[in-house]
């Protein structure tokens, strides 16, 4: 029996090599514990479900043989544990074959089967990724800080992309420093492309309307692609059309404008419907042939080159301990707000509006609107890893959860980032167009029109003077609080206990 879990849709998943198409069985079950031991968003459900869909088709038309249980089958006993053992009841098996999932509660549960099912259980490594968790122990090993950066020059030395011989293109690692430019609401921005569902998927939507009402977000309109040749067509649509842009304006946001100039294949490549290492050399040749800029071709190979194997490889290294991290003590609970997107924040009612019709928010988004928001708030971060599992399609614990917990919280005490990723309204307002409209003015540090974020920011700082006052990276910000009279400090703390237990 070949296992393929709902996030493992490509042809070439490990639990998948060598497979005998006379002999072998490969399995894949909608299964109700996956879709709910978090509140996952109807999109996000819909769009896995349609996608294992259409993947069983295509291995039926390639000549396999699939047990393919859906949702509503009256024997679908809920789980993936349980539709083994039923399998294994209807047929008969010498062995179980999976590629490890790409959270600990499956692994801690797969560590079980073989006893459970009395026969041999062979769980592959994921070899979807381009650094094995070998490579990635070896690497870290010794180092006192993990940083990116150092990680991602390795990944461009070992695979050789974006290299010339044994030198980065460009005679530099990273063009960050470019790729911060504002943007312009007159751009001419391409749209992802958009596919109407066919007959499977409508049905697939409908059993998400009756089964997950209570989910947050919006089920419809539902655009995703659900097949690997969907997900080619938006693939060569961001590297033909949006691509050339995309450095420029990366860090960008705007009213009304849900996607820019990003890539939005994020979920594709996540379930299997794209490969990395494809997606990368795709985007080099695009820079060799002339038709994109190297700041943004580098950038965006860094989100998945650097970024991307970085952040799995801190996941399995730390193990499952890493997601209770709560350097900075914040306890305070997640605002109802991030459900309802009820907020006169402008900013912060774009990210959340959007999040919710969408599934979907881009990487400034979610670092430095609603997770800024979090930081500043004190909001346990733990509730925070949990929203962010929920509301993106693209979402798995792997990704999401040092992204949350290191990267946006700061909750790892500064293992992934060097400094808390906190700022005042002034970034907002220097990277976008929200502040034009708020409710509140970003230009005033004091009162109830005040920007909540300008005086968050500084009662973050002082609330965390103890544990983030020796960052060099921030010593500064403190030298510029302590400058401040009694009078403005006793001012910002009172505005931001206003703010925080206002309901």
């Amino acid at each position: 029996m070949r296992l393929v879990l709902g996030d493992q849709l490509s042809p070439r998943i490990a639990a998948l090599r060598y497979v005998d198409k006379a002999q072998d069985v490969i399995l894949l079950a909608e299964v109700d514990a996956e879709a709910t031991y978090i509140r996952h968003h109807k999109k996000k459900i819909a769009f896995v479900f349609a996608a294992m869909r259409a993947f069983a088709a295509r291995l039926r038309a390639d000549g396999f043989q699939v047990r393919y249980v859906k949702l509503d089958d009256p024997l679908n006993s809920g789980s993936l544990r349980g539709e083994i053992s039923r399998a294994l009841l209807d047929e008969t098996f010498d062995e179980v074959i999976a590629t490890e999932p790409g959270e600990h509660r499956l692994v801690a549960d797969m560590e079980g089967w073989e006893a459970a099912f009395g026969m041999p259980v062979e769980i592959r490594e994921d070899s979807r990724f381009l650094c094995t968790h070998a490579a990635f122990r070896s690497w870290a090993q010794g180092r006192t800080q993990l940083r990116m950066e150092f990680f991602y020059r390795k990944m461009r030395e070992a695979t050789g992309l974006l290299m010339d011989d044994r030198e980065p293109v460009g005679g530099r690692w990273n063009f960050d420093a470019e790729n911060r430019k504002p943007a312009k609401p007159d751009l001419f921005m391409p749209r992802p492309p958009r596919f109407d569902p066919d007959a499977e998927t409508k049905v697939v939507l409908q059993l998400v309307s009756d089964r997950f009402s209570h989910h947050f977000g919006d089920l419809e309109p539902f655009w995703f692609g659900v097949t690997h040749e969907h997900a080619e067509v938006a693939l060569q649509h961001f590297l033909r059309e949006a691509l050339p842009s995309f450095g420029d304006y990366q860090d960008a946001m705007l009213e009304g404008e849900p996607f820019l100039y990003h890539s939005v294949i994020s979920m594709y490549l996540n379930v299997g419907l794209l490969d990395a290492r494809d997606i990368c050399q795709r985007a080099e040749q695009e820079y060799r042939h002339g038709r994109a800029p190297l700041n943004a071709v580098e950038g965006f190979v860094r989100q998945i080159l650097g970024w991307r194997e970085y952040v799995r490889g801190i996941y399995w290294l730390r193990g499952p301990d890493y997601l209770k991290s709560n350097a900075l003590g914040a306890t305070r609970d997640l605002p109802w707000f991030y459900w309802s997107a009820e907020t006169n924040m402008s900013c912060m009612r774009a990210a959340l509006q959007q999040t919710k019709t969408e599934a979907y928010a881009h990487h400034i988004q979610r670092l430095m609107v609603t997770g800024n928001f979090a930081l500043l708030a004190g909001i346990d971060p733990h509730q925070v890893h949990e929203w962010y599992l929920a509301v993106y399609a693209d979402a798995y614990e792997w990704v999401e959860a040092p992204n949350t917990i290191g990267m946006s919280q700061f909750a790892d005490g500064g293992l992934l980032a060097s400094k808390p990723y906190a700022a005042s309204g002034a970034y907002i307002n220097r990277m976008s167009d929200h502040c034009k409209g708020c409710a509140f003015d970003v230009k005033a540090k004091a009162g109830p029109t005040a920007c909540p974020f300008n005086y968050l920011y500084w009662d973050f700082l002082a609330r965390n003077r103890a544990k983030l006052s020796d960052n060099p990276r921030i010593a500064p910000m403190y030298r510029t609080l302590d400058r401040m009279s009694d009078e403005r400090r006793e001012e910002i703390a009172h505005d931001a206990a206003t703010f925080l237990e206002t309901p």
